[in-house]
């Protein structure tokens, strides 16, 4: 005990305490570094507050550097503050590479802007995604099939982009599938990852629709290594499948009066008349010119 008190003595009291106190102040620019590293620490999270604190700090860095070589004249306190200049300068540079890298289409960056980037998705995360399809946009012309009962097999999960597809079972409609929502999300829940099947229905474009598809085994590939877009993509085809399920039902009437509950198997109850029917969310997206259509059938054929 009696070496540790001594040690921390030391420490304390090894050098002597102020008595005197410069009376000027030291120059403008320690006063501009100390600016900097105020304004450089109230940066923000993501590729642009990253941009922003480094930068700023690096300044603020630079400054005490100059200020330490021209007033104060110390070595160890310029070697110090040029090293973290350094450090941000590299820092800097790295993350403008990151979003130099990140950068996507129109269509891709509309997609994450509407979709992602409100749930909370980093542009890193978006990008493995988007590699994943290939960052390919593909194009389905007008009455053009995305898939055939009976026929088309289950390899993949798409995403409408632009268009509205008209979904059918034995010629009888069921619902639409707008923009933003998953062209096969049904079929993709109802299969594990080793199973195969084919669609039950049959998908059509009623205008020419644009959209993003992944292939089933290299998304189940990209779910192995990132749990975290697992659960994203969980989320998203559970809300989807939820949207379709709620859009049947409100085409489903029993009698005059009478609305079929999907939550009541068994029962049925009266819809009030001054209750409107759900209508399905419409999201409006901006077309783009269409492309030579890509791995599609006519239904006529």
């Amino acid at each position: 005990m009696g070496e540790n008190a001594s040690f921390w003595a030391s420490l304390i009291y090894a050098h002597p305490t102020c008595t005197t106190w410069k009376q000027e102040a030291e120059g403008s620019i320690y006063h501009l570094a100390s600016i900097l590293f105020v304004v450089g620490f109230m940066g923000g999270s993501g590729f642009f507050g990253l941009l922003y604190v480094f930068s700023l700090l690096g300044l603020g860095f630079l400054c005490s550097s100059v200020w330490a070589w021209l007033d104060v004249c110390a070595a160890d306190i310029f070697s110090w503050n040029f090293i973290l200049f350094a450090i941000c300068f590299v820092q800097f540079i790295y993350v403008t590479y990151q979003v130099r890298s990140v950068s996507f289409d129109r269509e891709f960056q509309e997609l994450y802007s509407a979709l992602f980037q409100p749930l909370g998705i980093s542009l890193t995360v978006y990008r493995k995604i988007v590699l994943c399809c290939d960052a390919e946009v593909v194009t389905l012309e007008k009455e053009h099939c995305y898939a055939m009962q009976g026929k088309t097999p289950i390899d993949k999960l798409s995403l409408l982009v632009s268009g509205r597809i008209r979904v059918t079972v034995d010629g009888e409609f069921l619902h639409y599938i707008f923009p933003l929502q998953f062209l096969d999300s049904p079929e993709w829940d109802s299969l594990r990852p080793t199973e195969e099947g084919i669609f039950q229905v049959t998908l059509t474009a009623e205008t020419d629709c644009r959209y993003v598809a992944w292939r089933r085994k290299k998304l189940y590939l990209l779910f192995a290594k990132h749990r975290f877009i697992s659960r994203l993509f969980s989320i998203l085809i559970g809300s989807d499948i939820a949207e379709k399920l709620y859009a049947l039902n409100d085409r489903v009437h029993v009698g005059k009066g009478f609305r079929y509950d999907i939550r009541l198997p068994n029962f049925y109850h009266v819809s009030l008349p001054e209750t409107p029917p759900v209508q399905p969310s419409h999201h409006l997206q901006r077309g783009s010119p269409p492309r030579k259509p890509t791995g599609v059938t006519n239904c006529s054929s």
